[in-house]
């Protein structure tokens, strides 16, 4: 496991797509971070109230720029007929959301995080015994 943890951050802009209403610009923070370097967290200004962050894979990510992928509650793909946009829905129970977003803004941040950790090699950045150790002890009563 290596020690020199790294953040990447960039920020974007989404647009929220809603029916029969001009899209709304979001700013979205993205962030990769080799202490979980399976995972991109993108963050979503929600106006006063904050952000709201969702997690998802890396993995997701590349494979969403290509093709449509995600099987749960982010699913990425390409934008139909416009190839300099990516789609990004996400569903939770307390509503849906499509978005968005500039192929080559996430593009970008998925080619800087393979700077950081190449795919296959982010097992030398995690401990895989102390995070099975932590997600049992933060099951139990």
């Amino acid at each position: 496991m290596r020690n020199d943890h790294v953040t990447l951050r960039s920020s974007a802009v989404f647009d929220l797509l809603a029916p029969r209403t001009p899209a709304v610009p979001v700013q979205v923070a993205l962030r990769y971070d080799t202490r979980d370097p399976y995972a991109i967290v993108a963050a979503f200004r929600t106006g006063r109230a904050g952000w709201v962050e969702w997690v998802f894979s890396r993995d997701l990510l590349a494979d969403g720029l290509i093709a449509d992928a995600g099987d749960g509650d982010v699913r990425i793909r390409p934008g139909s007929g416009d190839p300099e946009i990516v789609v990004v829905e996400l569903n939770s129970p307390s509503g849906h959301a499509v978005f968005e977003a500039s192929a080559q803004r996430l593009a970008e941040f998925l080619d800087a995080s393979y700077d950081i950790v190449l795919p296959g090699n982010e097992t030398r950045w995690m401990n895989v015994d102390d995070a099975l150790d932590q997600m049992i002890a933060n099951d139990l009563p």
